[in-house]
């Protein structure tokens, strides 16, 4: 007696399809369910409460891309923190380890927030959090040369054509 089993990407394509069979049929429902009445209020852009303005396509500061990276950063820190305090306090496995698992996760959290500390105090030092950048630094020449000779060097065209021959 044969039997044939699904191997294990079959298995994943059939999970793949169902879930997407899943989606659509919940997408079609609900858009046979929902009243449709639109209006000029429902089809205006939402910016976060406010009146969109203008042209959509403006630069924005560069520097609020950095504090988002930071946010995230932290956010995902919290995110980490929370399992991390709930295990931590169960008394159950502390006293099971006599105590040692406790140290441990301890040191563990703290050594985890100090890199994250680490890495807030390097974006704070060079600069990424200030909102306002001071000008750059453009570092002056110490040469001997006047720049009137840098200058007329500039301006000279070269061209293998002209060169002497040094034959």
């Amino acid at each position: 007696m044969a039997e044939t089993y699904a191997s294990d990407f079959g298995t994943i394509l059939l999970f793949l399809v169902g879930g997407a069979i899943f989606v659509v049929i919940g997408l079609f429902t609900a858009k046979l369910i929902r009243p449709s009445r639109p209006n000029a209020e429902k089809l205006t852009t939402y910016e976060s409460g406010e009146e969109p303005i203008g042209n959509s396509w403006v630069q924005f500061n560069p520097r609020f891309y950095v504090v988002a990276l930071i946010f995230i950063i932290f956010d995902v820190e919290l995110a980490f923190l929370f399992p991390w305090a709930t295990v931590f306090g169960r008394r159950d496995l502390i006293e099971a380890t006599d105590g040692m698992w406790g140290w441990f996760s301890l040191i563990e959290m703290f050594i985890f927030i100090g890199i994250l500390v680490l890495g807030l105090a390097y974006a704070w030092a060079k600069g990424h959090l200030d909102w306002i950048k001071p000008a750059p630094v453009i570092p002056k020449s110490r040469s001997k040369i006047p720049a009137e000779l840098y200058q007329r060097v500039n301006e000279r065209n070269y061209s293998p054509a002209k060169t002497p021959d040094k034959g």
